[in-house]
């Protein structure tokens, strides 16, 4: 059963909280960022969260950008 009200006063925050993400700011193209946020309209979860749950996927799975360096010329 739910109260009417909780008392917080003497909450202390969580000492692990700042391990769990680290904020930092980070350039991603237009097209690529328009992805993400269509993406996340569909699925129903915000785009910051959309986008780290892929960066973890891939970190998880070992997966690589396939990167083709064209020379200049």
């Amino acid at each position: 059963m739910m109260r009417e009200s909780y008392d917080f006063s003497a909450a202390k925050p969580n000492p692990y909280a700042r391990r769990l993400k680290k904020q930092l700011t980070i350039r991603i193209d237009e097209s690529s960022l328009d992805y993400f946020r269509a993406l996340s309209q569909e699925l129903g979860i915000p785009y910051q969260t959309l986008i780290n749950l892929y960066l973890g996927d891939c970190a998880r799975s070992g997966r690589r950008p396939s990167l083709e360096w064209r020379s200049a010329g």
